[in-house]
């Protein structure tokens, strides 16, 4: 699979595969199924993988150690997230917190101090039993702008300049703190959840020209709009933003669908190759609950899209393609 490669000289693979899913998001996903989802993901070619201690309370990064554990440790590259301690939660019962379900018998505490930041590095390699962590992201630092930036950021800076990790960003669902980050904290690498789609991309505004500036780059999750462009036609009630989608949004993405079809690409297969036309892209970061669902994302990178469905899609105003080498929206 083609890899694109960092600043610091880490090389990703254009698909990887993320892992909330494996930490029982929304449902229990059975260990089997993890396992062979890890399985099929790494005999298609995926080396990048991506986790986080919130995902179902470290669920995930057990998981996904244990089954990358068999592979040469070298020939993948795995990030996780950190800002969200994992602490014991006395008295704690149910499952289902966050939509994990998992046990309640532990709890979240937000941490993006210096002393938190490498706290929870050393945390997640215990879980993952693996014997480092390739990059890290500040997670979800919306309300916590200064001490992420004035002591996560840093931390992460030196542990990376130490050798410990090879790069560091923010994980985030927004651009305009992700741009900041990128050009106030020295950040590598961020991933970027919903705001580069073929239905929105705010990153033109102000990621990408941080981008340009520094060298950074960007992972891209939540092509399909948290399923708003999941399906070849979106349906009443679709998802978008983790919330129901508006009206107007159902009906912008049924006229991409329209476009799409003309080229004989399905909806979903133009959204997750979408973010790959841009150079400060260097990764689409994709979930499965299912092994299936991973193969879906395979055949659909594998199928690529026509330049003219792209072109068309530039001239009829509905994308934004700036900062595309190949095709300028008018």
């Amino acid at each position: 699979m083609e890899t694109r490669t960092l600043r610091t000289g880490l090389a990703l693979t254009v698909l990887g595969l993320g892992g909330a899913q494996f930490g029982n998001l929304y449902r229990e996903m059975p260990e089997d199924e993890v396992k062979r989802t890890v399985e099929v993901a790494w005999e298609s070619g995926i080396r990048y993988f991506d986790t986080a201690p919130h995902y179902g309370m470290g669920l995930s990064e057990r998981r996904l150690g244990k089954f990358l554990a068999q592979y040469p440790r070298d020939e993948f590259v795995l990030s996780t997230k950190v800002g969200r301690l994992i602490r014991d939660n006395p008295g704690g019962t149910g499952t289902g917190d966050e939509a994990y379900f998992v046990p309640n018998t532990t709890k979240r505490v937000r941490d993006y101090s210096g002393d938190g930041v490498r706290k929870s590095i050393e945390e997640s390699l215990d879980r993952l039993g693996l014997d480092r962590i390739d990059i890290a992201f500040l997670h979800d630092p919306d309300e916590y702008w200064e001490p992420a930036s004035q002591e996560g950021a840093p931390a992460l800076a030196e542990l990376r300049d130490s050798g410990v990790i090879n790069a560091f960003g923010a994980g985030m669902n927004q651009s305009e703190m992700i741009a900041r980050f990128i050009r106030e904290c020295d950040a590598d690498v961020c991933m970027l959840a919903g705001r580069y789609t073929l239905l929105e991309q705010g990153a033109n505004a102000e990621v990408f020209p941080a981008c340009e500036e520094t060298g950074a780059k960007i992972v891209v999750a939540g092509v399909h709009n948290s399923g708003l462009l999941g399906k070849p036609r979106p349906e009443a009630g679709a998802n978008y933003n983790y919330e129901t989608a508006p009206t107007e949004l159902i009906e912008r993405a049924n006229r991409l669908a329209d476009i799409c079809e003309k080229h004989g690409v399905t909806l979903p297969q133009a959204a997750v190759n979408f973010p790959l036309h841009h150079p400060h892209v260097v990764s689409v970061s994709v979930g499965a609950s299912k092994a299936f669902q991973l193969q879906q994302s395979l055949e659909r990178i594998r199928a690529g899209v026509p330049a003219a469905l792209w072109q068309e899609l530039a001239d009829s105003g509905l994308v934004d393609f700036t900062g595309s080498p190949h095709l300028a929206s008018r």
